[in-house]
C-alpha cells in the first residue's frame, strides 16, 4: 500500500516541534464503463464487478437514446452523449473514494470513440478500448442514428491520419497506458480502423494490443465475452496493482513501451 507524508508543526511549550504524518493512501482508482451504440450499461456490470474486486470505485452508464432515455434513440448527437460522458468523469472524479488522478475509462465501440474524445477534455491515466468506431468529424451535430451508413463504412476502410480526425488526434496525444482489442471476424469495425488506433498512440506510455479470435463485433458467443473479460481484468490488474506496487507509478514494463500482439 502506497503513503503520503505531510509535514506537520506540534505546538508544546509555547513554541512547535516539527513532525512529518506518514498516512496510507486511501483513495482508489475509479473506472468508467461506457456501451457502445445500441447497448446499455448492463453490458459492463459484470465486468465492473470484477474489477471493483482490485480495489476500485467502478461507474456505469447509460448515454442518452439508450436504457430509460431509449425515446431520444432518433434525436441523440454525439455531442450530447460525450457532454454524458463527460458528467459521468465529472461524477466519478468527486467520489470522496475516488483518486481523481488515477481513473481509467473502458469503451466499446461507439463508446470507445467517445472515450478517446475525453481524453483531450478530462485526465484519463489508463483507456481501454474494444473494437473501437471511428466517424468523420463531419455532421457532429447531427443525429447520430442519421450519419450515412454508408460514407461511415467506406471511411472505416480508409487510412486516416490523426491530424484529420478528432478522435484519432486524441489517441496522438494521449500519454497514459492504453489497450486496443479487436474482434477477429468483426464486419462492422473492420481492421483498417484498429490499424488507425495503433497508429495514432505513438505518445502512450504503452499500448497493448490484442485479438479475440474468432470473434464478431457484438461478442455473440459466450466464449468470447469471457475472452475479452479476461484480457480487459488481466490488463486492468496489471495497470493498477502495478501501479501500486511502483508506489503510484506506472508498472516497470509498461514504461518500456510494449506493444503485444496475440490472440486472446
Amino acid at each position: 500500500m502506497t503513503t503520503t507524508d505531510e509535514a506537520i508543526d506540534i505546538p508544546v511549550g509555547g513554541q512547535s516541534i516539527a513532525g512529518t504524518l506518514v498516512t496510507p493512501e486511501t483513495s482508489l482508482p475509479g473506472v468508467l464503463f461506457v456501451h457502445g451504440w445500441g447497448g446499455t450499461q448492463e453490458h459492463y456490470l459484470a465486468r465492473a464487478r470484477e474489477i471493483a474486486t482490485l480495489g476500485c470505485i467502478c461507474l456505469t452508464i447509460d448515454l442518452r437514446g439508450h436504457g430509460r432515455t431509449e425515446g431520444q434513440y432518433e434525436t441523440v448527437t454525439r455531442e450530447e452523449n460525450l457532454n454524458d460522458l463527460l458528467a459521468a468523469y465529472d461524477t466519478l472524479a468527486r467520489h470522496p473514494s475516488v483518486n481523481a488522478s488515477a481513473i481509467a475509462v473502458v469503451g466499446s465501440s461507439y463508446g470507445g470513440y467517445l472515450a478517446t474524445i475525453l481524453t483531450s477534455l478530462r485526465p484519463v491515466r489508463w483507456l481501454a478500448l474494444r473494437a473501437p468506431a471511428l466517424y468523420r468529424d463531419e455532421d457532429w451535430a447531427l443525429p447520430k442514428q442519421r450519419l450515412n451508413r454508408d460514407e461511415i463504412a467506406a471511411y472505416r476502410r480508409k487510412r486516416v491520419r490523426p491530424e484529420d480526425n478528432r478522435a484519432l488526434a486524441a489517441c496522438a496525444a494521449y500519454e497514459g497506458d492504453a489497450l486496443v482489442v479487436e474482434c477477429e471476424r468483426d464486419t462492422i469495425i473492420p481492421h483498417p480502423v484498429i490499424a488507425n488506433y495503433r497508429t495514432a498512440f505513438d505518445r502512450s506510455r504503452s499500448l497493448t494490443y490484442r485479438v479475440i479470435a474468432d470473434a464478431d463485433h457484438g461478442l455473440t458467443e459466450k466464449a468470447w465475452q469471457a475472452a475479452y473479460t479476461s484480457l480487459l481484468v488481466t490488463w486492468a490488474a496489471e495497470m493498477i496493482l502495478g501501479s501500486r506496487s511502483n508506489g503510484g507509478a506506472p508498472p516497470a514494463q509498461a514504461r518500456t513501451w510494449p506493444i503485444r500482439r496475440s490472440a486472446s
